[in-house]
């Protein structure tokens, strides 16, 4: 299993702040990303976006990154302002 933590607008959206995905076999950040956009219009139309961040245990990683049992993933939407 891995754990999957939403923060600010995305949680708000999605109306939940975490969840855990089980992992079966291997699986990268891209793969997570498209398995939980085919949960619905909602979740499709909160994470379709390249400028998603993601974090695997507090460090920023690309779309190719390999996931682990045990993982801590987060998602953050894009950060703006000045």
């Amino acid at each position: 299993m891995i754990k999957v933590l939403f923060f600010a607008r995305y949680a708000e959206e999605l109306g939940l702040r975490e969840l855990e995905w089980p992992l079966e076999g291997e699986l990268r950040v891209a793969q997570l990303l498209e398995a939980l956009q085919a949960r619905g219009e909602r979740w499709q139309a909160v994470l379709d976006n390249p400028n998603l961040i993601v974090s695997v245990n507090q460090e920023v990683v690309s779309a190719q990154a390999p996931l682990h049992s045990g993982d801590e993933v987060a998602l953050f939407p894009p950060v703006t302002g000045g």
